[in-house]
């Protein structure tokens, strides 16, 4: 889709005048992260990486979201990480929004630009350095994955969101589609992240209630999300974080194309605990 962009970040700090009141909100059901709040005094870093920072989306919470993490990465010229991921038996999906970024993955070297999907199998070797002259920005979702005796590990590749026709919804609902990135009958996959689209007008016709987790980052338009019980508005750069069952819909508002990236568990039997 040749009208599609990609809001990114770029931090700085509300001026010293300005109303504190805004839309951040966290419940027991939902958390609403708005773009004013990634601002520079938020920002991580971690072990291991150079001339980089990174605002924390989500992280596993007792009671929440437990499935998964969610970051977004600014790596300035010349940084990166030759040993990004310090957790074994993680499984990732990186996703450029602006810039260039240079991944070494299993001995191969991709250059990703925006739009551009990796998958990173928990057992993959990788790096990722900044090799261009300006800043580049990218999704990091990061996944214990669930091994199941009897199926393979899938394996990592790269690619981008052009080289994926979106695919519309069931029962002729035009106005919604989703670009998947992998497909949904490999069992080995305990994770999907796809990009969801819905024209101006269009709709979640229902409140969704499900098992699924959603991490939902905001790529472009404005649209207003039903979850739980609350109309929430949302923006390119707003974040939802959505634990299990919690009730969700939407209506997209104009006048472009309403995308957010989206991140769900899937294909994995409810972990159980032992009476006593």
């Amino acid at each position: 889709m040749n009208d599609t962009s990609y809001y990114t970040p770029k931090g700085g700090l509300p001026g010293p005048t300005n109303l504190m009141t805004g839309r951040a909100v966290f419940t027991t059901a939902y958390a609403v992260i708005p773009k004013g709040v990634m601002a520079d005094i938020v920002t991580s870093k971690l072990p291991f990486w150079t001339d980089t920072r990174l605002w924390v989306l989500s992280k596993p919470l007792s009671g929440f979201a437990e499935t998964f993490s969610q970051y977004i990465v600014e790596v300035s010229p010349g940084g990166g990480s030759e040993k990004p991921e310090t957790e074994p038996g993680t499984e990732a999906v990186l996703f450029v929004t602006d810039g260039e970024l240079t991944l070494t993955l299993d001995n191969e070297t991709h250059t990703m630009t925006s739009g551009g999907y990796a998958y990173i199998s928990c057992n993959a070797d990788w790096t990722v350095k900044n090799n261009s002259g300006a800043t580049v920005s990218f999704h990091w979702i990061r996944k214990a994955y669930e091994q199941v005796d009897g199926l393979d590990t899938p394996d990592s590749f790269v690619t981008n969101e052009k080289d994926h026709a979106p695919q519309v919804m069931p029962d002729d609902h035009t106005g919604w589609m989703t670009t998947r990135f992998v497909d949904g009958a490999d069992m080995r996959h305990d994770m999907h992240v796809n990009i969801v689209t819905f024209k101006p007008g269009s709709a979640i016709p229902f409140k969704e209630t499900h098992v699924m987790e959603h991490g939902l980052y905001v790529l472009q338009g404005k649209a207003v999300y039903h979850l739980n019980q609350d109309w929430v508005e949302v923006e390119a750069g707003d974040y939802m974080w959505l634990r299990a069952f919690c009730p969700q819909a939407c209506y997209a508002g104009g006048p472009e194309l309403f995308r957010y990236l989206l991140y769900k568990n899937v294909n994995r039997h409810m972990k159980l605990v032992p009476a006593g």
